[in-house]
């Protein structure tokens, strides 16, 4: 897919069909990767606007290497990715607003398909697809994620997130009014992101614009994003990553108080263990098995609904305590391809 007919290039720039927004911070050693698979799409009639966020390295140098005429700089100080993509939206000319993370990558078809999906089903406002693994090198995994892409509802968004991650939907702009509001310190910015959230600015998102917004999610099958997954880490990062989503649900109680208290049991169960999925993956089997606890306390759904997935998680825990995180790293990275993430 092209430029209409009836459309000059001039028009194209001002007004493109799709906005994409990819805030960028630190990321010289992927960014180039990143607007490569932009500027490769099969549809061609949108605008990248790439918001500078602050960063130190040479990433904002390399993006200025680039002279397509759809690629616009934005340029503030450091407010974060939910900052960035606020303002990277603020700037945006499209109906369609596409987020990309600047690690991440797009297949060429990526543009066009949710084009063509969002352009026939007027009722959806949220269409994303799901999500291949790639390591840090660029490298595919034997990971996909396979979410639930039809009959969304906003339990299954609060509970398992299908979208799954911020480089998979692309929303149409109207659907980002329903739920924009005055930045609390700076009452004349328009937020759609939280950015009081260092973390789980996506699900915060989505929850608000599913439970509040009443805006409706639908996927479409191919896997067209991938996702960098970055190994080493921190087991404080789970601590950090947990304690956001129970920010999370403190904002979504504040709206929707009834909805928040049906289905957090089970949702804060899922959570937990897909941070037990991450602890092994940072090599701390007993932070791993500290998580299914108390997700197994929270709500036992996940083991009726999901069993092969919950019980691999436990005996990767008990593997990992038993042969030591290290080696059991080395033998989680042959049998998935890179490394365990999900």
């Amino acid at each position: 897919m092209s430029l209409p007919e009836h459309l000059s290039p001039e028009d194209n720039l001002m007004n493109p069909t799709v906005s994409v927004v990819m805030p960028v911070y630190n990321v010289e050693a992927y960014v180039a990767e990143a607007i490569d698979s932009v500027l490769a799409q099969t549809f061609t009639d949108f605008e990248l606007i790439v918001v500078d966020d602050g960063g130190s390295d040479r990433s904002m140098e390399i993006v200025r290497g680039y002279e397509d005429p759809r690629l616009r700089i934005v340029v503030q100080a450091n407010r974060g990715l939910a900052g960035a993509r606020n303002s990277g939206i603020l700037e945006a000319r499209g109906g369609y607003i596409a987020l990309l993370d600047s690690d991440d990558r797009w297949l060429p078809e990526k543009l066009a398909l949710h084009v063509i999906h969002l352009d026939h089903n007027p009722e959806i406002g949220v269409s994303f697809s799901p999500s291949r693994f790639i390591d840090r090198d660029g490298r595919p995994m034997r990971l996909v994620q396979t979410p639930k892409l039809d009959g969304i509802e906003a339990e299954d968004i609060f509970c398992r997130n299908p979208v799954g991650n911020g480089s998979a939907p692309v929303i149409r702009r109207a659907a980002l009014e329903t739920v924009a509001f005055p930045n609390p310190e700076e009452p004349a910015r328009v937020c759609y992101f939280d950015e009081s959230l260092r973390q789980s600015e996506d699900i915060e998102m989505w929850l608000r614009l599913s439970v509040a917004g009443g805006v409706r999610f639908a996927g479409i099958e191919p896997a067209l994003t991938e996702y960098r997954v970055n190994g080493g880490g921190l087991s404080s990062q789970v601590v950090r990553q947990y304690q956001s989503w129970e920010q999370v649900v403190a904002r979504l109680t504040g709206y929707a108080a009834e909805f928040a208290g049906t289905h957090v049991s089970r949702a804060r169960a899922y959570q937990l263990r897909y941070l037990a999925r991450r602890a092994v993956q940072l090599g701390d089997p007993g932070m791993a098995l500290a998580l299914l606890r108390e997700a197994m306390a929270s709500n036992r759904r996940p083991l009726l609904e999901e069993p092969v997935k919950t019980m691999v998680t436990v005996v990767a825990a008990l593997a990992g305590r038993i042969i030591g995180p290290d080696r059991f790293a080395r033998l989680a990275a042959l049998a998935v391809g890179g490394r365990l993430v999900a």
